[in-house]
């Protein structure tokens, strides 16, 4: 595996700027590590206790949207790994065809990365810190 750079830069609200540098072999498993870490210190946008106010008048598009945004910002995951972490959330059934539905929506849309066939298809965000580690990790060689 070549050598490759991860920088990743976050702003708190103060306006204070972090910069984390990780130089080497840096695998899928580091790149996540290192995103999880500058989750914990406060670094990345997580769900305020407005959310849960703000996805009850949602609509189901929206919410789906928001599950992902929570649960797979840097991972990929199926419908139905969206569709359980849905219920869970939300304390309300939701369809697996409307999951699906509504993600293939969103990678029309381009929020989300496809891939697979159409009996195990699995999505992937590209927003936020996910689509800046994945610009960094195949553009830094």
């Amino acid at each position: 595996m070549p050598v490759r750079k991860m920088r990743v830069e976050v702003f708190d609200g103060s306006g204070n700027r972090y910069t984390v540098t990780f130089e080497g072999k840096v695998t899928r498993e580091e790149a996540l590590r290192l995103l999880d870490l500058i989750e914990l210190l406060g670094g990345m946008p997580g769900v305020n206790p407005e959310w849960a106010g703000a996805a009850s008048e949602s609509s189901k598009f929206e919410k789906v949207h928001l599950i992902v945004q929570k649960h797979f910002p840097i991972a990929w995951f199926t419908s139905k790994d969206a569709q359980s972490m849905y219920e869970q959330e939300f304390k309300e059934p939701i369809p697996l065809s409307t999951v699906s539905t509504y993600l293939s929506r969103m990678a029309d849309r381009g929020l989300l990365k496809k891939g697979g066939i159409s009996n195990r298809r699995h999505y992937k965000a590209l927003t936020g810190a996910s689509q800046s580690a994945l610009t960094l990790l195949k553009g830094n060689k």
